[in-house]
């Protein structure tokens, strides 16, 4: 699949463009990969479109058993439960959280909240950094100063900063407080929504009514997860480039009711079982069936391709939905 990015509110996209081949805009620091999501408020931009015309979102509606299979179609439907996007933060990203499935459903109209994960692919500048979850708790009528008041160093300093290099991955439950750093590249799962509450909008958005959601902020703040992460950052940080195998889990139990990631290293032929499934190919090339692949390259596979050998000398990054035993069920 081509790039798909559409243009965001910061900067970035020179890491993508450097894996990919292709060029990069000042302002185009996500690609957003097999989307069948659109950006907050849109009704089209974060589509995919597939080599055929026809949009990612329009075919897995049409056959949901064959993109997802049966099972995945009989929980959810035509919807892939997952967005995955490549992001490279040019510049430091506001602090912001998302919603929970239950806020969404209470507030939102929709099953979805926003856990996501960060697989971080790369990283530029002395001290790249992401910051996750309060240091310690914080009362909410702190948490709505800070925001009524933009005190953006309170904020960044409330939170754990973390510097990161390849192979580290960083798990996030909706509502978690967090900042990716300038210089940071991620490949990032995450449910399937836009949903974010910007708790620093000030010199980010163009108004604070955008980092609400419509929900004014007296209410969008009770998505905030207000306890302190620094004694127990181990349950979100890992740290992977030491594993070396023909598949390695990148994110753990934790994130299974939301999606599964695993790093391919493919010396000769690995088969993949079946699944649907969005492939990032980080270093050399291949070919997943008959289909060529290399560095840069994005796949998306239906459940219907069935088992697929891939085979070459290649590190891919493979995204696939959550364990269907493991999803709660929540109904808008």
């Amino acid at each position: 699949m081509p790039a798909n990015q559409p243009k965001q509110f910061y900067r970035g996209g020179e890491a993508i463009a450097a894996l990919r081949g292709g060029t990069s805009g000042d302002f185009g620091p996500e690609d957003w990969v097999a989307s069948t999501t659109t950006l907050y408020g849109r009704s089209d931009a974060g589509l995919t479109t597939l080599p055929n015309g026809m949009l990612l979102r329009d075919a897995v509606k049409a056959d949901p058993t064959g993109w997802l299979g049966e099972e995945h179609a009989a929980k959810f439907g035509g919807d892939t439960a997952l967005l995955v996007k490549l992001l490279d933060a040019g510049q430091r990203l506001p602090v912001h959280c998302h919603p929970s499935n239950a806020f969404a459903a209470s507030h939102l109209n929709c099953r979805h909240g926003k856990t996501e994960a960060w697989i971080v692919v790369g990283t530029t500048g002395p001290d790249p950094t992401v910051y996750i979850g309060f240091r310690d708790d914080v009362p909410a009528a702190t948490v709505a100063e800070w925001v009524a008041n933009q005190n953006t160093r309170a904020m960044l300093d409330a939170l754990n900063p973390v510097c990161v290099r390849p192979g580290d991955t960083v798990f996030v439950p909706a509502g978690v407080p967090h900042a990716i750093g300038e210089g940071v590249f991620i490949v990032e799962l995450q449910q399937p929504t836009d949903f974010s509450v910007t708790l620093e909008w000030e010199g980010f958005l163009a108004n604070a009514d955008i980092g609400h959601l419509g929900l004014g902020y007296d209410v969008a703040l009770d998505c905030v997860d207000r306890q302190g992460w620094s004694g127990k950052l181990e349950e979100l940080v890992r740290q992977t480039s030491e594993k070396w195998a023909p598949s390695v889990d990148l994110l753990g139990p934790d994130a299974n009711p939301f999606f599964q990631a695993d790093r391919l290293h493919v010396e000769g032929s690995f088969a993949l079982e079946p699944s649907f499934a969005v492939l990032v190919v980080l270093e050399g090339s291949g070919k997943l069936g008959e289909l060529e692949v290399h560095k840069g390259s994005t796949v998306v596979v239906p459940h219907a391709a069935g088992e697929l050998g891939l085979s070459g000398d290649l590190v891919a990054i493979r995204c696939r939905p959550p364990v269907l035993s493991d999803v709660e069920d929540v109904t808008p």
